[in-house]
């Protein structure tokens, strides 16, 4: 029956669309929750295709970008810089030590050395961001850039199921989690989603400790460049951690912010939400196959080994 009805739906693309479109719709009203929402975008994956696919593709991004900048309208210079601060040395042993760690174990497990730096450098610093930047600098081709992505993507999407169980698991503050889910998940995006999910101070922690992260991605392709004796020109930082440092500064400093600066933050976080159901629409459990074993082998134990290096540094920390 439900084969049957799966077919209609394929074979009808006006109701295809009707229902992606719907779903996404409901996602941007309060009844939907950030978890609901990652759900129903898996559930949604494994049974239709997305008609939107490309679309969604490029408005995830935008609307993390614009979700991110209008955070800062909740938050203040002060609490930014602490946070900032208190992450700044976890960060640096971190992205050091997984470096490190992903390089010897690429060595190790015989892996292709551009695919290994990809991989290392998209879980130490900030997932598909670093990946984009260092793979001109090495030379990748799309083929070793795709399954670096894939592997990324998929441990972020397993990131925003099971890091704030684990957070509850272990009693974390809403401070703790927002210090590691920052310094333990990949991407940006994931790292929002899953500090959004835990709680309000979570997010403003996790948000400014993962943007500060990302800006290790100059440094790091620097040092890629070096190695490699190419030049370096072309790494960019991305703009909206510049707008979101803004975003912070106009709330703390001006005083009619306080007049739109609620709304910025709760429609920054409904379309977090809605990001976070486009991004379960992605992720199709047949994309398993398209990555080998040795890189996600690689993949998980690096993650892993950051994951409990830094919440055994947040638990034990004063």
């Amino acid at each position: 029956m439900i084969e049957r009805v799966l077919l209609f739906i394929e074979e009808h693309p006006v109701i295809n669309k009707f229902i992606f479109i719907a779903l996404a719709l409901l996602c941007l009203s309060p009844i939907v929750s950030p978890t609901i929402a990652l759900a129903l975008g898996i559930v949604l994956a494994q049974l239709i295709k997305n008609p939107f696919e490309e679309v969604s593709s490029k408005g995830t991004q935008w609307m993390l970008k614009a979700s991110v900048v209008g955070l800062g309208f909740g938050m203040n210079v002060n609490s930014a810089l602490s946070a900032g601060k208190e992450g700044f040395l976890l960060t640096v042993a971190s992205i050091g030590l997984t470096l490190t760690l992903g390089l010897l174990l690429t060595k190790f497990l015989g892996i292709d050395k551009k695919i290994g730096k990809l991989i290392s450098s998209g879980t130490a610093i900030c997932g598909g961001s670093a990946i984009a930047a260092v793979s001109p600098i090495i030379k990748a081709n799309s083929k070793q850039i795709s399954i670096a992505i894939g592997i990324v993507f998929l441990l972020n999407s397993i990131a925003l199921f099971i890091f704030p169980s684990i957070g509850h698991y272990f009693n974390l503050t809403q401070h703790q989690f927002g210090m590691w889910s920052a310094v333990a998940i990949h991407d940006t995006s994931s790292v929002v989603g899953a500090a959004d999910i835990y709680g309000d101070e979570a997010l403003k922690v996790a948000t400014t400790v993962k943007l500060a992260r990302a800006l290790w991605i100059l440094p790091l392709s620097v040092v890629f460049a070096a190695i490699g004796k190419r030049g370096a020109g072309k790494v960019k930082i991305p703009y909206f951690i510049g707008l979101f440092i803004l975003a912070i500064i106009v709330n703390t400093y001006i005083p009619a912010s306080e007049i739109i600066a609620p709304y910025m933050v709760i429609i920054s976080k409904l379309l977090l939400t809605l990001v976070l159901f486009l991004i379960g629409t992605t992720l199709n459990f047949s994309s398993l196959k398209q990555v080998g074993a040795k890189p996600l082998l690689l993949a998980i134990s690096i993650w892993a080994f950051v994951s409990v290096f830094s919440l055994f540094i947040i638990l034990h920390s004063a």
